[in-house]
């Protein structure tokens, strides 16, 4: 059972984050996904770093029909120095909208998105031949899968980055 939260805006600061960046089918990116966040997680471990926030899955490329573009990612402190998979990089600051779900992630984008458009909301992305491309999109998992197994019970916050206030 999908659960869908109410939509906010609020305004986000930078954040600095390690994470492993991928390029994965849409079709087999939860395989893709488990790999790099158990190796993002031992890689934590073993760097004595202490996070400052949930994970979270950024999109910086959609192509449901293709390939996307993304980065499982640990906010941090500060950032390490890349070490050929984990790199250092930053959520970007901003205005965002963003809502919390439970059950279908599409679900659950789908109705930020239609929310979003409905309130003459733009978001800060554009086409390109790769797919839908994002400022900054992400999904947060708040939930510890440590407490709760069953990733259909899992709470996760989808947040996308507005156009800027223009002057």
């Amino acid at each position: 059972m999908t659960t869908i939260g109410n939509p906010k805006i609020d305004i986000r600061s930078e954040q600095i984050y390690m994470g492993i960046r991928t390029i994965a089918p849409f079709s087999g990116m939860s395989k893709v996904v488990t790999k790099i966040s158990e190796d993002m997680n031992k890689w934590i471990k073993a760097n004595n770093v202490a996070p400052l926030g949930p994970p979270f899955l950024r999109y910086h490329v959609i192509d449901m029909r293709g390939f996307m573009d993304i980065t499982y990612g640990i906010p941090v402190g500060e950032a390490l120095p890349d070490d050929g998979s984990v790199i250092s990089d930053k959520l970007t600051a901003g205005r965002y909208v963003s809502l919390i779900f439970t059950g279908s992630g599409l679900a659950g984008n789908e109705a930020l998105i239609e929310w979003a458009r409905g309130n003459g909301l733009e978001f800060d992305r554009w086409d390109t031949k790769q797919g839908d491309n994002f400022r900054c999109r992400y999904e947060s998992f708040l939930t510890d899968p440590k407490v709760e197994h069953r990733k259909t019970r899992w709470e996760i916050e989808v947040a996308i980055k507005l156009v800027d206030d223009k002057l």
